[in-house]
């Protein structure tokens, strides 16, 4: 026995979803032995752009009878039954949480006509109940009604009782353990059973190939099976909405982690929110004035090239100049934390030599920028992490470069490397940015073992 069941909401997201609307054919796999149709009073009021798309407004549902009301009847009518919807895990955990939240439980086994449609009816562009019953001929009225919505709903599940091979599918579906009920509707079995249980990077795509998450996996196949069971508002909404998923391996947990902070920061996808921010970073530089002295200037990094050193605040770029400047004995005018004096006078750094006075000579303050670059210079170390590759045959090697986050290479084990020039030419670029240099840093603190120099070791 089945109850095909459609209702309409507030639209408030999963958690703040209010009922405005259900309909309920009971259905015996022949004819329809009952039905129940009614407005639901949401207690609370109906967004504009859901009246638009319903046409239910606040003053139909003001006298209609509240959710606690309708509750004896939707549980006599359902009794015994299997909960069929199209997208039935929307209909199915709003209609749960209301219930939850008025203190009963509502427990069905479930079938989804879009994955049943998908299955028994390959081929078409779209499974939207509109597309679809155009597509096979089925009448619909009242569409984003209730009743309209599930009537039609009766008849393609009808049609699906009916179609080449249905018996298989539907037993197969039925299983408490095919999870057909919980994977995303417009989802093909075949792409989740593809899925890979080693690390790596995964991509959830819409209807129209657009990358709309990015995640990482130690086990990718059991972290996607994660966000198919999570039922908070933002993971349904996600997984209504994809209708494939790719992947890459990584061989191991940090270089997911890179791939993963690269792709979120070139596809800007709908529903990652972090690192998709544009982190400004600092650095700092040096020039020549027209009269021959050299400068050293905080900076932000994209407006100059070549930073002798970078930051992830403009606080910390200071404070770090700072300390060059008293080390070195440099001048704060001329390393710019001062500006617009004629002689410096900072607060702390007090040991200028006057060049800013004229007292010192030009080229003897240069000598001391010098120094101190090459000091900045000589922090910016060449290593490299060797990590599991993506196979047994191959090892991953992370490239740090003057200090930053180069690259990424996997290479065959039984190819010799011997310096930083041979193992570049196998390296991925890969933009260093605040995000990456911070899973480096947390990724050494734990695994110095794998850290490897070019000058302590003549073969990578």
């Amino acid at each position: 026995m089945y109850t095909i069941i459609d209702i309409e909401t507030t639209g408030n997201g999963i958690e703040g979803n209010r009922i405005t609307e259900i309909s309920i054919f009971k259905y015996d796999g022949h004819e329809i032995i009952d039905e129940f149709t009614s407005l639901v009073n949401p207690e609370m009021p109906i967004p504009y752009f859901i009246t638009g798309l319903t046409g239910i407004d606040d003053d139909m549902v003001r006298n209609a009878p509240r959710l606690i009301e309708l509750i004896p009847k939707i549980i006599e009518i359902t009794n015994d039954t299997i909960f069929v919807a199209h997208s039935v895990n929307f209909d199915y955990n709003v209609i749960k949480n209301e219930f939850k939240n008025l203190g009963f439980d509502f427990v069905k086994k479930k079938l989804c006509t879009v994955r049943l449609s998908r299955k028994l009816f390959p081929g078409y562009k779209s499974y939207s109940l509109g597309k679809l019953c155009t597509s096979l001929n089925i009448p619909l009225k009242d569409r984003h009604r209730a009743r309209g919505d599930a009537h039609a709903t009766v008849l393609l599940f009808e049609k699906l009782l009916r179609a080449d091979g249905a018996a298989k599918v539907f037993k197969t579906f039925l299983n408490s353990r095919s999870q057909e009920a919980t994977l995303p509707p417009l989802l093909s079995r075949k792409v989740y059973d593809d899925l890979p249980t080693k690390p790596g990077v995964y991509y959830f795509k819409n209807s129209n190939g657009k990358i709309i998450y990015v995640g990482k996996a130690i086990n990718i196949k059991k972290r996607i099976t994660g966000h198919f069971y999570d039922k908070s508002e933002k993971e349904i909404k996600l997984c209504r909405e994809t209708a494939h998923i790719d992947f890459e391996l990584s061989g191991s947990e940090v270089l997911a982690l890179l791939m993963e902070s690269a792709a979120i920061k070139h596809y800007y996808p709908k529903y990652n929110s972090a690192q998709k921010r544009k982190t400004q970073q600092y650095g700092i530089f040096t020039y020549v004035d027209q009269n021959d002295i050299m400068h050293l200037a905080p900076n932000k990094l994209k407006a100059m090239p070549n930073a002798l050193a970078t930051f992830k605040s403009i606080t910390e770029c200071r404070t770090y100049l700072e300390n060059i400047c008293r080390d070195f004995k440099l001048c704060p005018k001329f390393c710019h934390l001062q500006e617009n004096v004629s002689t410096c006078s900072h607060y702390s750094i007090v040991n200028c030599e006057g060049i800013c006075s004229s007292e010192e000579n030009v080229r003897d303050y240069n000598l001391k920028v010098e120094n101190a670059i090459a000091f900045m210079r000589s922090k910016k170390e060449n290593f490299f992490i060797k990590e599991k590759g993506r196979t047994l045959k191959e090892e991953a090697i992370i490239l740090v470069k003057d200090g930053a986050y180069n690259g990424y290479a996997f290479v065959e084990k039984e190819i010799s490397i011997s310096n930083l020039i041979d193992l570049e030419a196998y390296i991925k670029l890969q933009k260093s940015t605040i995000e990456t240099q911070q899973i480096i840093d947390s990724y050494l603190i734990k695994n110095d073992k794998n850290v490897h120099s070019f000058e302590s070791e003549s073969n990578y």
